[in-house]
């Protein structure tokens, strides 16, 4: 059997990303979530919790030596280099816990959902991308209603990661007005 074509489910923080990969797997698609399966990874692996504490911040640990996502989280999207410290560390493990499910995969279509396509270097390994999008405002109360986020913090947290908008992108809107399921069918249809 051949290699599933690999598409990427992108956006910014709010965007939709998960409304997105939830109908897909509703549809029997498998979609590798990559912000779930690093925080597996980090608390699976003693390591990389004291590497991120060695090189990020020694807040991150907790005295049980569990991960302080919270702390963690304040620390990185308050300054870039830390974030770029901490996603250097994760990302190398997650690319090979995604190419060994990408290998498993016995479906023509493979999703991965990520927030940070380019700087994660996911996007060397995908075939296509689709990226989720709404208005920022929208985008900003859906966080702060999820996550429990002040708006200045979800306004650091989008601030941080780069916008793509790119036109070779197959756009889906998720305004709350436009349907996303025509939007995904659509697109399913032309692949497969």
């Amino acid at each position: 059997m051949s290699t599933p074509q690999v598409i990427a489910i992108t956006g910014g923080i709010g965007s939709g990303k998960s409304v997105v990969s939830r109908v897909l797997r509703s549809m029997g698609w498998p979609v590798y979530d990559c912000d779930s399966r690093a925080r597996r990874l980090q608390d699976s692996d003693l390591g990389m919790r004291r590497l991120i504490a060695d090189e990020v911040t020694p807040d991150a640990l907790n005295p049980d030596g569990s991960l302080n996502r919270q702390a963690l989280g304040r620390c990185v999207f308050a300054n870039h280099d830390k974030l770029q410290l901490l996603n250097h560390i994760v990302h190398g493990a997650v690319a090979s816990d995604l190419r060994d499910e990408i290998s498993r995969c016995r479906l023509p279509l493979f999703f991965v959902e990520t927030a940070i396509l380019y700087e994660s270097g996911f996007d060397k390994m995908v075939d296509a991308i689709w990226e989720v999008t709404a208005p920022e405002q929208l985008r900003i109360t859906r966080v702060m209603a999820r996550n429990a986020m002040s708006e200045s913090e979800v306004r650091a947290r989008i601030a941080s990661q780069n916008s793509l908008n790119n036109p070779s992108h197959y756009i889906i809107i998720n305004d709350g007005e436009t349907p996303v399921l025509p939007q995904i069918i659509d697109e399913l249809t032309r692949r497969i």
